[in-house]
């Protein structure tokens, strides 16, 4: 019966949770009131130690049951993106150009649902880790928390996350053998010369030349560098160059973003 199913009694509390989160959306490094919030419940759902802090502003709750010392660690991030939202929702995002438009809220959510669940029933034997990782959105929050000693402090032999996927039907648990999700590397590319006129462009070097042949070249590196059974993105998403309709700018600064799911992959170079 419905009323007898723990988690579908737990259920609109996790979505009010969910809802709190997404009205108050931070970024990373700086979910200062979101981790606040997250070692609030915690330590009211009676868990053994609440650590906060860890590579800046993560959050580990440690829950123990049983004698066994077999541990595991589930995962779940704080982070919001700059982006503004423009939903209409009663509970849309009350920091203006704060969004938790890649569902952290919701995993940071569910992940307090299974704390209150797992603290309540104790179905199991060993130490479980429940991990709040600040700054996933490409600041390398992770890496911070490892280097703060994560896994030296909570030393785990296997981790496990979710990530919502839109397209996936309800209900419906998706994965695969290998690989999950893909890498990511960013970067940055400047091109720097002489400024000229626009009538005089002989007198200068051209930076937005040099850059448009390189936006072009790159659209190779996947198309015709790349073994086609290889996984990977290479995408440019930014470029700003000049602030003056009739002058050729000094320099043009681009930025992109790869998607790789091996970070092996052969590119073939020819000259």
């Amino acid at each position: 019966m419905l009323h007898n199913d723990p988690i579908a009694a737990l259920t609109p509390e996790v979505i009010a949770w969910r809802h709190h989160i997404h009205s108050n959306p931070e970024l990373g490094f700086d979910e200062n009131e979101t981790a606040r919030f997250i070692a609030e419940k915690l330590r009211a759902f009676g868990f053994d130690e609440v650590h906060e802090g860890i590579g800046g502003t993560g959050v580990v709750g440690v829950l123990r049951n049983g004698a066994g010392k077999r541990a595991i660690g589930l995962r779940a991030e704080l982070d919001a993106l700059p982006v503004v939202e423009r939903t209409g929702l009663p509970y849309a995002s009350r920091n203006e150009g704060v969004m938790h438009a890649c569902g952290h809220d919701g995993h940071t959510a569910m992940l307090l649902g299974a704390a209150r669940l797992l603290s309540q029933s104790r179905a199991f034997d060993g130490i479980v880790y429940f991990i709040f990782q600040p700054a996933e959105e490409n600041e390398g929050g992770s890496l911070r928390m490892i280097e703060d000693g994560l896994f030296r402090r909570f030393p785990v032999e296997a981790m496990y996350a979710v990530h919502n996927w839109p397209g996936v039907r309800l209900g419906t648990i998706a994965a695969r053998v290998g690989a999950q999700m893909a890498a990511v590397d960013n970067f940055e590319v400047t091109f720097e010369g002489l400024g000229a006129h626009a009538a005089m462009p002989q007198l200068g070097d051209d930076p937005i030349l040099a850059a448009g042949a390189f936006v072009q070249a790159v659209q190779r590196i996947v198309s015709r560098s790349v073994d086609p059974q290889s996984a990977l993105v290479v995408s440019l998403t930014q470029i700003h160059g000049g602030n003056v309709g009739n002058i050729v700018p000094g320099k043009v600064w681009l930025q992109g973003t790869c998607r790789f799911s091996s970070p092996v992959i052969p590119i073939i170079a020819r000259s």
